[in-house]
């Protein structure tokens, strides 16, 4: 009898053995699926967070596209601008020229200012505008110094007189305007 109730105390912690090991694969099992869920989580946010950053970079992208596009229409006409003040300068020119001619030539100034007139009109209507800066600071950014004069009449660094007039397209500066500055006399 001895020998039945020890194999039966061996059957019973086989038995508890086996249900112990099966428990504990169960919690393996179960740890090995939390895990790799953890870590698929974890993949999803990463994938996650780069479609974000890409649709961001996306966007950003658009936008300066746009407005590289919007910049292009804009100042696609600088060079032709630029081509047509030198006209525009000559035309000047000649009107002054004109003004203190004999009146015999008043047709021919009525002409030019008629003339001028036509094209200042175009100018405008491509969003040119002239820059005369008489009286002004200097502004190195609008302006270039053709040379400096000492003036008592004028603050120093201020514009005396316009030498050649100056122009922005869309508010961009095209063409300095020439000036003679002052300094202390």
């Amino acid at each position: 009898m001895a020998t039945a109730d020890t194999n039966n105390v061996n059957k019973e912690i086989d038995d508890n053995a086996a249900e112990v090991s099966e428990n504990q694969a169960q919690e393996n099992v179960e740890q090995d699926v939390q895990a790799l869920l953890v870590e698929a989580q974890s993949q999803a946010a990463q994938h996650y967070d780069s479609l974000l950053r890409l649709q961001a970079d996306m966007e950003n992208l658009r936008r300066r596209t746009e407005r590289e596009i919007d910049n292009a229409k804009k100042f696609a006409l600088e060079r032709i601008v630029n081509d047509l003040l030198p006209v525009l300068d000559s035309m000047e020119m000649g009107l002054q020229a004109s003004a203190q001619a004999a009146n015999e030539q008043d047709t021919i100034r009525q002409g030019l200012e008629m003339t001028v007139k036509m094209f200042q009109d175009v100018m405008q209507r491509f969003s040119v505008e002239a820059v005369d800066p008489i009286g002004q600071k200097f502004n190195p950014q609008e302006h270039e110094a053709m040379t400096m004069q000492p003036s008592a009449e004028h603050e120093p660094n201020t514009v005396m007189f316009t030498v050649q007039k100056g122009y922005k397209l869309h508010g961009r500066v095209v063409r300095p305007a020439r000036v003679v500055i002052s300094v202390a006399a």
